[in-house]
């Protein structure tokens, strides 16, 4: 077994297609199924199995798979830590952030760093998810750093505020509440409301929200990502409380200020306590610190 056989099987694994994975991973399709064929030989069992055009994995296959993908991370995680050690002007930082941030305050922060730092060779990847999918990711070393909602019990992580986002209740142009330009919460909860989904990092925030306004929300629809939501209310699927992002000024809503209860909603820099950060990293890190003005 080496180490090419692994990548090409967990490549196989996530397109369950040969001909798609040898030219994703500029190989002929024949050594492609060479390398599985003697994976499969090697392990004495059956990985793939046909189905139509594609293949699948079979249980031993989805067995195989977990402990590959671990082992690859790994390595991954140890190729990139290496590296990063021999230089203090080049490297890669790996962002994830949650999906409200992706339109203005993560590229402004990350443009930022690059027109201060001209002389740092530094590529950034970025994932957009959710707060609980990114804090996972951070654990498991996908993320160097992340922008999201603090979740808590969360040991492992350290949560810093870097931004504030504003809170609103947002209505299709025609609905009753659309006369107004603010309102107390409790005047909102008997609409129908989107809501964002219990993965969400904001879902804590906007209960706890209602439970100071003392009132429940008739949640009618559940969505986990901000724009999305926005669209469903632009079409008269109901309202939402959600962060005041760009999008909704080109969409046919209203946003209602909420007067009552007031709260604050932050965002977060996360980064798993103790664990190793490269040059590059650190100084990315106290940028955004330097930067901190609670506003996004």
């Amino acid at each position: 077994m080496n180490l090419s056989q692994l990548y090409y099987f967990v490549a196989l694994a996530k397109t369950e297609h040969y001909s798609k994975t040898a030219e994703m991973l500029a190989i002929t399709q024949p050594s492609l199924s060479h390398a599985i064929a003697n994976l499969e030989d090697e392990l004495c069992t059956c990985l793939f199995e046909k189905r139509g055009r594609n293949v699948a994995l079979t249980k031993y296959g989805r067995v195989f798979l977990e402990y590959a993908t671990e082992s690859l991370q790994i390595l991954e995680a140890g190729i990139k830590k290496t590296k990063a050690m021999n230089g203090e002007h080049t490297g890669i930082i790996d962002l994830g952030y949650i999906f409200t941030l992706g339109i203005e305050f993560v590229p402004r922060m990350v443009r930022g760093f690059l027109a201060k730092y001209p002389e740092l060779d530094v590529d950034f990847r970025f994932t957009v998810g959710n707060t609980q999918e990114i804090i996972r990711g951070l654990k498991e070393e996908k993320y160097d750093v992340a922008f999201c909602s603090r979740r808590e019990k969360e040991q492992q992580v350290s949560f810093t505020p870097v931004a504030e986002e504003n809170l609103v209740v947002v209505v299709p142009k025609r609905h009753p509440l659309a006369k107004k330009d603010a309102i107390p919460l409790s005047e909102a909860a008997s609409y129908p409301q989107i809501f964002f989904t219990q993965s969400s990092g904001l879902r804590p925030t906007i209960e706890r929200l209602f439970a100071k306004a003392k009132c429940e929300p008739n949640i009618a629809y559940e969505i986990e990502e901000d724009s999305a939501m926005a669209g469903l209310v632009a079409k008269d699927f109901g309202i939402a409380v959600m962060p005041d992002v760009p999008i909704l000024k080109y969409l046919e809503v209203k946003t209602l200020h909420i007067t009552n209860p007031v709260i604050e909603r932050f965002i977060y820099m996360a980064q798993v306590k103790g664990r190793y950060q490269p040059p590059v990293v650190r100084k990315f890190i106290s940028y955004v610190q330097e930067q901190q003005n609670y506003g996004i």
